[in-house]
C-alpha cells in the first residue's frame, strides 16, 4: 500500500532521514520509534504525501510520489487517515462538526448527520461531548476526536504520530484498542511512538512489528522491546 525505496529527506542543507526501503502491507499493524528529532515525522509526512523526498522513491497505492498531481494526492489522501501530534480542530465548530469536517471538503456534508456518524462518535467514547467545541475537552477527549476525524473516510490506513504523548496510561490503553480493533477490521495501522510500554502492551494483543530509525535509516526493531 505504501513503499519506500531508498528514501531520503533533506531538509535545511542536511539529510534528515537517508536511505529507507520499507513496504507497509494491507492489514499490518507497525510501530515506528526513534529519539526525538530522528525523522518519525517526516517519515510519516512522506507516506501520505506531504512531503516528497529529495532522492528515492515513495509509492502510494502503486502510483509514485514524483509523479502524482496535487489531484492525484488529494484522491490516495482519502485512503489515508492522519492523527496528528499536534491535533488541531477549529474551535468555532463543535466536536461533532469537527469530525465531520473531511466529509464537507470532500463534498459529503450532507452526510454530517448519518447514522455512521453518531455511531462512530459512540464507538470512541465521544457521544455526550459531540456538541461540546475544542477548547471544553480533555486531552483523551482530543485524541479520541482526532482519531474519530481520521477514519471518518473509512480510509486504508491510519497513521498516527504520538497519539497518546499527552495523555495518561489509561487513556493511552483505551486510545490503542480502538487502533487494534481497527486493525482487525483489515486496517494497516502505523504509530509513531518513543512509549516502549505502549509498545510491548500491543504486541500482546495484536502481531505488532516495530520500526526503529537509528542513523538517519530503519531497521526492524528485535523482539527485545
Amino acid at each position: 500500500m505504501i513503499e519506500l525505496e531508498n528514501a531520503a529527506y533533506s531538509y535545511g542543507g542536511g539529510e534528515l532521514i537517508s536511505d529507507m526501503t520499507l513496504s507497509i502491507s494491507s492489514g499490518s499493524f507497525y510501530f515506528l520509534t526513534g529519539p526525538s528529532g530522528a525523522g518519525k515525522t517526516t517519515l510519516l509526512k512522506m507516506c501520505y504525501g506531504a512531503l516528497v523526498p529529495t532522492a528515492g522513491h515513495v509509492r502510494l497505492f502503486g502510483q509514485d510520489l514524483r509523479d502524482m498531481t496535487r489531484d492525484d494526492i488529494a484522491i490516495a489522501r482519502r485512503r489515508v487517515g492522519v492523527v496528528h501530534q499536534d491535533c488541531q480542530f477549529l474551535d468555532h465548530l463543535s466536536v461533532v462538526d469537527n469530525v465531520a469536517l473531511p466529509l464537507s471538503v470532500a463534498g459529503q456534508s450532507g452526510l454530517a448527520d448519518n447514522a455512521n456518524l453518531k455511531e462512530l462518535l459512540a464507538w470512541v467514547g465521544l457521544s455526550k461531548r459531540a456538541n461540546a467545541y475544542p477548547p471544553e475537552l480533555s486531552g483523551g477527549e482530543r485524541q479520541r476526536a482526532a482519531l474519530a476525524r481520521a477514519i471518518i473516510m473509512s480510509p486504508d490506513v491510519i497513521l498516527a504520530d504520538e497519539p497518546t504523548g499527552n495523555v495518561d496510561w489509561e487513556m493511552s490503553q483505551r486510545l490503542l484498542k480502538l487502533l487494534v480493533e481497527l486493525n482487525r477490521m483489515g486496517k494497516t495501522v502505523l504509530i509513531a511512538s518513543h512509549d516502549l510500554s505502549l509498545i510491548r502492551a500491543a504486541k500482546s494483543q495484536v502481531q505488532a512489528r516495530v520500526l526503529r530509525i537509528y542513523n538517519r535509516r530503519i531497521q526492524l526493531a528485535g523482539a527485545d522491546l
